[in-house]
């Protein structure tokens, strides 16, 4: 999916690269503790669906290893190149489009994928239905609306510039078709669609290299449309930009809500 697609972060960008290692850097390590908690093992089959960067099948081929099998698709697997093995199998596909493979999974993860989709719901349908009976589904996806702000407490201006800024950030993604408060759906939606042992929780990161990091790359990659959409100057956004990478700002990304539920027996 490209920018003129609607996808407002579209993998074709520079930019995209570092974002997606500064979200392996925030989010990989959770991610991992709740695959790591749904016994993933050797000889397991999974589809890492619109895996964007290389880290997540990297790190399922190490866990389900030569016995196991990894597909990693997305709409664009320019970044996901990497992570191809004997064991990762790159593929060109678009979930809400394309039908799902056919083949069945031990487990189905997603992390940021539907939350910019414009048909979630057969989305979601096509993941369910490529889990094997017993198999687990994770996906993981953004609410902005739970917590908007890109500076929790606004001290001064920096603060205020950071947020405002945040604010046009997230007027963009509505205006793409982002639904800003679907992470907190997830887990009703994992029921709707008829799984079992169905759990959530959230991850809050605040504060950290890799935020300032993922935010530097992430206005970067929109500051044209942020201009362009009134939300902010050039001095506007360079003053943001000098801001972040002078220090001492406590950057929030917006809440990671995370569900899980099994396929019935």
């Amino acid at each position: 999916m490209t920018d003129e697609d609607g996808y407002l972060l579209a993998n074709a960008r520079a930019e995209a690269g570092t974002r997606f290692e500064a979200l392996s850097a925030i989010f990989d390590p959770p991610t991992f503790r709740r695959i790591d908690g749904l016994g993933i093992a050797a000889g397991w089959r999974c589809w890492e669906v619109g895996a964007g960067g290389p880290s997540v099948p990297t790190a399922l081929g190490e866990r389900v290893g030569p016995t196991g099998r990894v597909l990693a698709t997305d709409i664009d697997v320019r970044w996901t190149r990497a992570a191809a093995s004997e064991v990762v199998e790159v593929r060109r596909h678009d979930v809400a489009g394309d039908d799902p493979p056919d083949e069945a999974f031990d487990l189905v993860h997603a992390r940021l994928v539907l939350v910019h989709v414009a048909d979630r719901e057969r989305a979601l349908r096509s993941m369910v239905a490529a889990l094997r009976p017993g198999g687990w589904i994770l996906l993981e996806d953004a609410d902005p609306a739970l917590q908007p702000l890109s500076s929790p407490y606004e001290d001064g201006p920096r603060e205020r510039l950071a947020n405002r800024i945040r604010t046009g950030f997230r007027a963009m993604l509505a205006e793409r078709g982002a639904d800003l408060a679907y992470g907190r759906r997830l887990p009703a939606s994992l029921r709707a669609a008829g799984l079992t042992d169905v759990a959530a929780e959230a991850h809050f990161p605040i504060a950290s290299p890799a935020c300032d990091l993922l935010e530097t790359a992430t206005i970067a990659h929109i500051r044209d449309g942020l201009v362009a959409g009134g939300h902010a100057t050039e001095e506007e956004v360079e003053r943001h930009l000098a801001n972040v990478a002078a220090g001492g700002m406590d950057l929030a990304t917006a809440p990671m809500v995370a569900a899980w539920g099994r396929r019935p027996e």
